[in-house]
Formats: structure tokens, C-alpha cells, sequence
């Protein structure tokens, strides 16, 4: 690509569909402005033209056109900056790599979220489901470094940014995801070492106290 080009992310600071983004264009060494956007206020005329349908973050602009839905913009991303490939070569693999990352996307977050955005009985059931959501990914990574085999790539950068909110869930939960699925614990431990991850990823503790700030706001304290 040329010099000239122009990469925007509009941003959220704890999302971690945004921060797939991120990662990836680090992994890439592409330049680019992350654009804070006030999600839960005034969003910016920027983000309602980028995404009118859905008007959420993460929008990625390159040379001011828009794309949207963050998975889509990490293969986006790999295909327009093609060196150092984040997906494999077989066509097999990606087929399987785009399976969990689609696993990923409708369960991780959303059982996550059935912890912390709950009480009682429902977050009784909502850790359950989110520890077998990660049982799963256990399984799927098998014993292998990253779950694309020895290179950290598309799976990694679509599940690891999650991991920013695991200390909510645990708190909140009363579990350690260590106690139940060793390995992939592990792996968040090796991910987390990533030049990419650590300049990214928010600190923990402060997506704890928005957390907590949020299930305030929600009538839930």
C-alpha cells in the first residue's frame, strides 16, 4: 500500500471488538489514528455516516471508506496489508479458523456478559455457560502454542482481547478460569507477552470499575 494511506479506528477503549482492531494493524505495523468515540452519549456524525445501520464501534476507515464488524476487519486487514499472513495458508485451517472465530463472537461476550450483568440464580447459570464456552476453547487449542498452531494469528487476535474483561467475570462469578481450563489459561498468559496485546489491551482492574460502574448504573448494586 502507499504511503498516503489513511487508517482511522473508531474507538471504544474497553471494547474488545476494537481491539481486534488494533492488534491487528500493530501485528501489520500500519499507522493509524484511534478516533475515542462517547458510545454512551453523543456519538459522532463520523461513526452515525460510517455505520448508519448499526451505529456501533468498531468502524475501520482507509483512505475514508468504511468497514464494519470487527472480525470483518481483521480479514480485511490481512488481505489489504497481505505480508506476515494472520490467517493460514491451507484453505481447510481457515475454514476452522473462521468457525471458532465465529464461536467466539456469539457465545464469549455474551455468556460473559450473563455474569456481570446479573444476580443471583442468573449468574449462577451465566458462569456455568461462559466456563464451558472457555472449556471449549480449551479443547479447540488442544496443545498447541496459538490456536493457529506456533504463530499467534486470526483466532488469537479475535479471542484475546476478551480476556481484558475475565477479572470482571471472575470477581463477579467467584471463579479463577486458571482452576477450570489450565491450559488456555496459559495461553492468555502467552498472548499477553505480545508487544501487539500489551500495548492495546486496557488494564483489567479498570474494565472492572466500569463494570461495576455500568451494573450501578443499571440498577444491579
Amino acid at each position: 500500500m502507499s504511503k498516503g494511506d489513511n487508517v482511522v479506528v473508531l474507538d471504544f477503549w474497553a471494547s474488545p471488538f476494537c481491539a481486534r482492531v488494533k492488534i491487528s494493524l500493530e501485528e501489520k505495523g500500519v499507522s493509524y489514528v484511534a478516533n475515542e468515540e462517547d458510545i454512551f452519549g453523543k456519538k459522532s456524525e463520523l461513526l452515525l455516516k460510517s455505520n448508519p445501520i448499526h451505529q456501533k464501534v468498531p468502524v475501520f476507515l482507509h483512505n475514508d471508506k468504511p468497514v464494519i464488524e470487527s472480525a470483518i476487519i481483521v480479514s480485511y486487514i490481512d488481505e489489504v496489508w497481505s505480508s506476515n499472513s494472520l490467517l493460514p495458508a491451507n484453505a481447510y485451517d481457515v475454514a476452522q479458523a473462521r468457525f471458532l472465530a465465529d464461536f467466539i463472537d456469539k457465545k464469549v461476550f455474551e455468556t460473559g456478559r450473563s455474569i456481570w450483568a446479573s444476580n443471583g440464580e442468573e449468574r449462577e447459570v451465566g458462569t456455568r455457560d461462559f466456563l464451558e464456552v472457555i472449556k471449549h476453547l480449551e479443547e479447540a487449542l488442544g496443545e498447541k502454542d496459538y490456536f493457529g498452531g506456533e504463530a499467534f494469528g486470526f483466532v488469537d487476535i479475535i479471542a484475546i482481547p476478551h480476556s481484558a474483561w475475565f477479572l470482571a467475570y471472575e470477581t463477579l462469578g467467584g471463579f479463577k478460569i486458571e482452576d477450570h481450563s489450565p491450559k488456555f489459561s496459559a495461553w492468555i498468559k502467552r498472548s499477553l507477552e505480545r508487544e501487539s496485546v500489551k500495548k492495546v489491551l486496557p488494564d483489567p482492574e479498570k474494565v472492572y470499575q466500569f463494570v461495576l460502574h455500568f451494573r450501578k448504573m443499571s440498577g444491579l448494586e
